[in-house]
């Protein structure tokens, strides 16, 4: 390697950096749990090396952490036979952080002011050790290198590359310590019950055996000697009986797999037996991920295969609508050399798939029905997530329909396909919903006028995905979806529908003239007619029955899928003093300059009012001021 180079931290991990350095966080022993937390992943990566081919194979037959302190330097050492790291690798991985970044590290530390909370969520777990460390060396061989390298910086914006000492794979951590300090959290990090308390603390769990020297001195006359010892337990809680695991190691595990450090909202045991044998702890998270909407998210499982680990992410074991779910699964009779290609045809790979969602499924319907505080909880975090799956598993569509929860016109609280049914008013035949961008919109539209005035009850669409999975369904529990805003719509009583046909016919009737002129006028409009929705606002925009939404249209458009201009219907209302007023103008003046310019108002004000956005506003304003000035 050439002479030793000196870089700059990348400006957002220097940010960080200065966080780190001076620090006034209590919990610093926090440092350790991530370090080891990352000796463990790069064990993790030399075994799937491992079970890869090599010229050379790679022995890992002792994988394992160890902990080293020298009391009279201040330093301690944690070293790992991972996979190990060469100069491009700390370069890139130690010289700039994860691409969540510190703007939206500092942003959450502004909301909670916790960051023993946040570290594991942003990767930027090893900057951590600047908490408690004046200067931190790297010392690392990868697997694939001859050449060691040598990172080394004190926090202060820079850091020095050069060539490294060690000769067999892994790497070593050294860590200058501060003072020893306990009022303000630092503890004598170099003693090795302090040490051992806090990996019994955070890692217990880790699959690897993390060693430490100690000595030890008995007999009499007394004598000296240096034992080995092993620090955590190594158990692997998803083989262990629930009553035997406290929900303090399930929490602890948890946050080691989900890098999340909220507590999980539900823990699932899972074992099956039989034709395919394996075992699965699965935790449903309290919070979302920030990143859990990105095109590029990757959920997935880790896998093991008789407490191998094949994969950290195995996507195939659930559907992408469950991805929010943590979790390992150990199968017993998978090969141990499974590939990608081999994980998307093994048949047991999509029988546990099967098993899983299923017990995922069972799990949210029993704390839908005893837990109902709990299920809201999770609904708003993770309900769009499973109306994905409305769309996508036909298998379970029933299943994830009876789960769902929805905004409604009858107050604020959630209500279930369910609730709503058996609230609906007296004859009515559909479920009614209306879609749009926000419930506050949605709410003072026009298009629930009638159904306010006759109590009837309809949900509040307000997600992307609504529109998507009513495409393929079309009914619940024999009850048709209509939307509010397609279509004619007739409410109450046969009798009452009867007598507001024949009024509407009658109004159409009447008023035939004066419509057919306003719809020659409004471009984009098929048909102006009476409205049955209607009994405060002058006009709406309706959709033909079976077409497609601007709401739904809109959405499309952002996903870069154009679609073929959707004729709109305009429906007024004949007892409104401007269509009175814009219909005796015309009948006195039909060729009056000023009724084209009042009818293509009255059409942008509906479309105002569904939330459309007007393709000319500045026209607009001049037509509205130029109506004002003549009423005036």
């Amino acid at each position: 390697m050439s002479a030793v180079e000196t870089h700059e931290f990348q400006a957002e991990t220097r940010q960080l950096l200065e966080l780190m350095v001076h620090s006034v966080y209590s919990e610093k022993e926090i440092f350790l749990r991530e370090l080891i937390s990352n000796s463990s992943d790069a064990l993790d990566k030399v075994r799937l090396q491992a079970a890869q081919s090599h010229d050379k194979p790679l022995d890992v037959s002792d994988l394992h952490i160890r902990l080293a302190v020298d009391p009279a330097e201040r330093t301690l050492s944690i070293s790992d036979n991972g996979i190990g790291m060469n100069k491009d690798d700390v370069v890139h991985l130690l010289g700039t952080i994860a691409k969540s970044g510190t703007k939206d590290f500092m942003s959450k530390l502004k909301e909670k002011g916790d960051v023993n909370d946040l570290i594991g969520q942003f990767g930027i777990g090893f900057y951590s050790s600047f908490i408690v460390a004046t200067e931190v060396t790297v010392d690392s061989l990868r697997y694939d290198s001859d050449e060691a390298v040598l990172w080394t910086s004190n926090g202060d914006g820079t850091y020095t590359v050069g060539e490294g000492s060690r000769t067999e794979r892994g790497t070593t951590i050294t860590l200058k310590l501060r003072e020893k300090d306990e009022e303000n959290g630092l503890r004598d990090f170099t003693s090795f019950w302090t040490l051992k308390d806090i990996v019994k603390k955070h890692s217990d769990f880790i699959r690897y055996p993390i060693r430490m020297q100690r000595t030890v001195t008995q007999g009499d006359p007394p004598v000296t000697t240096v034992e080995d010892e092993t620090l955590n337990s190594m158990k692997a809680l998803w083989s262990r009986p629930k009553d035997e695991v406290s929900e303090e190691e399930y929490k602890e595990f948890y946050q080691h797999i989900s890098k999340d450090w909220h507590e999980p909202l539900e823990t699932l045991k899972v074992k099956a037996e039989g034709t395919f044998e394996y075992e699965a702890l699965l935790f449903i998270p309290s919070k979302a991920g920030m990143d859990l909407m990105m095109q590029d998210h990757r959920g997935g499982l880790q896998l093991y295969v008789r407490r191998v680990l094949i994969s950290d992410r195995c996507e195939e074991l659930l559907p992408t609508y469950l991805r929010f779910i943590r979790g390992v699964v150990d199968a017993s009779d998978l090969p141990l050399n499974l590939s990608r290609e081999l994980l998307q045809k093994e048949r047991q790979i999509e029988q546990i798939r099967k098993h899983l969602v299923r017990k995922v499924c069972d799990a949210l319907k029993t704390m839908k029905t005893d837990h109902p505080e709990k299920f809201q909880q999770f609904w708003e975090q993770f309900g769009r997530l499973l109306k994905e799956g409305i769309y996508q598993d036909a298998a379970r569509r029933d299943n994830l329909l009876e789960l769902a929860q929805f905004h409604s016109t009858k107050g604020d609280e959630w209500v279930s396909l369910e609730a709503y049914k058996e609230r609906m008013a007296e004859g009515q035949e559909a479920i009614y919903f209306l879609a749009g961008e926000n419930l506050s919109q949605l709410r003072e539209s026009p298009h629930l006028e009638t159904f306010t005035k006759k109590g009837v009850e309809v949900l509040l669409f307000t997600e992307p995905v609504d529109e998507v999975w009513l495409s393929v369904v079309h009914e619940f529990q024999g009850m048709k979806f209509m939307s509010a805003a397609a279509g004619e719509l007739e409410l109450g009583s046969d009798e009452e529908k009867k007598k507001a046909q024949e009024d509407r016919e009658k109004q159409n009737k009447e008023m035939a003239t004066f419509l057919s002129w306003m719809g020659s006028k409004l471009e984009g409009v098929k048909e102006v007619r009476v409205s049955s929705r209607l009994h405060e606002s002058p006009a709406c925009l309706v959709t033909e029955e079976n077409g497609v939404s601007p709401h739904f249209e809109k959405l499309m458009k952002a996903m870069g899928q154009e679609m073929p201009p959707q004729p709109r219907i305009l429906e007024v209302n004949p007892d409104h003093p401007f269509v009175q007023k814009l219909q005796s103008g015309y009948e006195a003046n039909k060729d009056s300059a000023e009724l084209g310019t009042l009818a293509s108002v009255l059409y942008s004000l509906a479309l105002l009012a569904e939330g459309g956005e007007l393709a000319k506003p500045a026209e607009f304003t001049r037509q509205v001021a130029q109506a004002l000035s003549k009423g005036l």
